[in-house]
């Protein structure tokens, strides 16, 4: 297995095996502080937040091939996302709009608001089967 980690201090993807070993940037060009990120193992694709200049949701394969951007308007600070494997969605939360959205993690499509509070400061997502779990600072 291997694990992927963003450093938003030096904008990159890298991934290495779960002992560490075989490290390597997979993603060093046109990232703009990255911050949280999730894989689909089986279908072979990594998302991933970033806060920088232009906040964004970035789709790319786990090579870090075929990069693009599935959401950069009306997003400003997306802290947590994840994936539900069973209705192949994306969510997020966006600690300044305070909402949870959602899309299809396929094509970006049918964008959907989730959860709107007021004051939360959503700082994390999680999903599984029919529940959405969040924490806020």
């Amino acid at each position: 297995g291997n694990i992927y980690w963003t450093d938003h201090g030096f904008n990159l993807i890298e991934v290495a095996r779960l002992n560490g070993s075989f490290r390597y940037v997979i993603i060093s060009q046109g990232l703009d502080q990255p911050r949280s990120i999730a894989v689909h193992p089986e279908k072979g694709y990594l998302f991933w937040t970033e806060w920088g200049q232009t906040p964004c949701i970035g789709k790319a394969h786990l090579d870090g091939s075929e990069k693009v951007v599935l959401v950069s308007l009306g997003i400003t600070w997306p802290n947590g996302i994840s994936i539900d494997y069973e209705e192949n969605k994306l969510y997020w939360c966006d600690a300044r709009t305070d909402k949870i959205e959602r899309i299809d993690l396929e094509s970006g499509g049918n964008r959907e608001i989730v959860l709107s509070g007021s004051n939360v400061d959503m700082f994390s997502v999680a999903v599984f089967g029919a529940y959405i779990y969040w924490s806020d600072r």
